[in-house]
């Protein structure tokens, strides 16, 4: 699993160093042209688009069988209505029956930094929340299991290319909820295991966190497997059947923040919070207790093993043979 991460990390800081993100025309601006006919083709929009001299990143996608939707950068009114007049005439449509949408830079530069502030501020809640409702060193374990999985799912969406939408910034919205849930369920069992550790002396702090894995270990998989059904259904049939655009930034989002939370949860946050309580000084007064206790049968240290093993006292096996009452048997004498 730890090499699992390693590449995904690895790949996430590949694509996101040479590809980056694709911005919708929601964050950075420009044209979007929509037309519906029962002859959509890409290749058929390219041929339009340059017929009409605009070369300005130009991005077409079809939507189902019946749909091209055609995305410029930012275009003055003549330019539109020029590609406007080439899909008409290309596609044998009427100007009017395509839909098209036009959105400045100055707009999306607006709503990306709404979408920075709502993610910070959601962060700066949920730590606020788990540091009152748990400990600061819990807060900051499952925030970093939050950030894991941010970067995950947008290094995945720089690698596969898809426009990242406000329906997007939704879905990471979303994800970051759920991974939080299932690791508060973690360490709410972590908190429980712990509650009279120090006192108790049979367990250190990471035996009981990793304890604590074990028992919510299949609960986690389980509601994340049933979560993940109707989002696969709607990312494989809603986007990749049907077509839908909207479905396939939402629900990709969706797949992959569900998939990394859980195994965030996990294999990130709790030994986390294991590493940091483990250095408080109660911890590792705790740790040599346990490790004395449990230490009886390892040889001291500086002893060199053939001392130890020559030391050590052979067992004589003095277990009862029978109960104790058994009746002495008579001896029968020889004449």
């Amino acid at each position: 699993m730890v090499r699992l991460l390693r590449l995904l990390i690895l790949a996430s800081v590949i694509a996101l160093s040479f590809q980056g993100l694709k911005l919708g025309i929601e964050f950075k601006g420009g044209s979007a042209f929509t037309v519906t006919t029962s002859s959509a083709s890409i290749e058929s929009a390219r041929t339009a688009v340059a017929s009409a001299g605009v070369s300005n990143e130009v991005i077409v996608q079809k939507i189902g069988n019946n749909k091209v939707r055609v995305q410029t950068g930012a275009l003055t009114n003549a330019q539109t209505n020029a590609v406007q007049d080439a899909l008409a005439a290309k596609f044998g449509v009427s100007v009017e029956s395509i839909d098209t949408q036009s959105i400045g830079p100055s707009w999306g530069k607006e709503i990306t930094r709404k979408a920075l502030y709502g993610l910070i501020g959601f962060i700066v809640v949920v730590l606020l929340y788990l540091a009152m409702a748990f400990e600061p060193k819990m807060a900051i374990s499952a925030i970093v299991a939050v950030i894991h999985d941010v970067f995950i799912t947008v290094g995945i969406y720089a690698l596969v290319g898809f426009d990242v939408t406000p329906a997007t910034v939704i879905g990471f919205l979303t994800i970051l909820g759920y991974s939080l849930y299932d690791t508060v369920v973690v360490f709410d069992k972590v908190r429980e295991n712990t509650r009279t550790i120090t006192s108790a002396s049979k367990m250190t702090y990471s035996q009981a966190a990793n304890l604590a894995v074990n028992q919510t270990l299949v609960r986690s998989f389980n509601t994340s497997l049933i979560a993940l059904l109707p989002v696969g259904s709607i990312l494989f049939v809603g986007a990749g059947l049907l077509g839908a655009g909207t479905l396939k930034d939402l629900s990709l989002a969706l797949f992959i923040g569900l998939a990394t939370g859980t195994y965030s949860s996990i294999f990130i946050a709790t030994p986390m919070l294991a590493q940091l309580r483990e250095r408080e000084p109660a911890m590792q007064a705790l740790h040599k207790r346990v490790m004395a206790r449990g230490g009886a049968t390892q040889p001291v240290l500086g002893q060199s093993s053939t001392a130890s093993a020559s030391s050590t006292p052979t067992l004589v096996d003095d277990r009862p043979r029978g109960p104790r009452n058994q009746p002495k048997r008579k001896r029968k004498h020889r004449k």
